[in-house]
């Protein structure tokens, strides 16, 4: 149970680290590293400057002491000078006890002042590095961004070439139906040209026997024309074609209208009836 236990975590993390790598931008983190030695950096700055505040401080009490062992001696002096040698001894008593206090600040002043230095190294040796770290993050930073720009590149080059290799494929398409066709029109116009196969609309014949066609449609028409003139000129004069006799004009009556003429053999029937009566 506990090995399986063990497995899920591994995969789980597995899962979480793989995750995270994708959100992970190198970049970001090389910016928050720096920020944080900058930090860092600062924090030192503000260790020095206390140290040597110190130092100053212990400075001053150091000449504070020397002003005052500078006065305890010369009343010492002058009570030795006016006879009191008791109150030229508690002077040099007094001296000796701000002479200790002086040593402790001087053996103070020291340790403050090596501290100080110690960490002054410490500072410009961490300056030296955040600089270098930098320039190498920048350097990173822009090596990173070209890669991503490359790789984005390669990508789009890939994708256009799937898109090209498509295209080309219906473009090789396209040339093959198109030379397809321009073999079959050849063909055929070979075909109607050699008499294999007959052009129902005459758009194939060449220009000689367009003319010679014209010329014996010319002819047929010529002999029709005369056989037509040669009829005509057979029939006797006020005879159509057929035989038959044109009619008379109808004569006007009174009033603008006209009567038309009886038919012929009209008048013969109606005068057979008169007589019969």
């Amino acid at each position: 149970m506990a090995g399986m236990f063990q497995r899920m975590k591994a995969i789980f993390s597995a899962k979480a680290d793989k995750a995270l790598d994708k959100l992970e931008d190198p970049r970001e983190t090389l910016d928050y590293s720096y920020s944080k030695q900058l930090e860092l950096l600062q924090q030192v700055r503000r260790g020095v400057a206390e140290v040597a505040t110190s130092r100053k401080r212990v400075e001053l009490q150091a000449g504070q002491l020397n002003q005052q062992l500078e006065k305890l001696t010369t009343a010492a002096k002058r009570a030795l000078e006016a006879g009191r040698e008791d109150l030229a001894r508690e002077a040099l008593t007094r001296k000796s006890g701000l002479q200790q206090q002086l040593a402790e600040l001087q053996t103070q002043h020291a340790a403050l002042q090596s501290e100080e230095e110690r960490l002054v190294r410490a500072s410009q040796q961490l300056q030296a590095r955040v600089d270098a770290f930098r320039t190498r993050k920048e350097t990173i930073k822009a090596t990173y961004t070209a890669a991503e720009a490359q790789n984005k590149i390669s990508e789009a080059f890939s994708g256009l070439g799937q898109e090209l290799g498509d295209v080309g494929q219906a473009i090789q398409r396209a040339e093959d139906k198109t030379a397809q066709l321009q073999a079959r029109a050849a063909a055929v116009d070979e075909l109607l040209a050699s008499g294999a196969l007959n052009d129902p609309t005459g758009l194939g014949q060449d220009d000689i026997t367009r003319e010679l066609d014209a010329l014996a449609s010319g002819a047929q028409v010529d002999n029709e024309l005369a056989a037509l003139k040669a009829s005509i000129g057979a029939e006797p004069p006020g005879q159509l074609t057929g035989g038959t006799t044109p009619a008379a004009p109808a004569a006007e009556l009174p009033g603008g209208s006209f009567e038309q003429p009886p038919a012929p053999g009209t008048a013969t029937e109606s005068s057979s009836s008169e007589n019969l009566r």
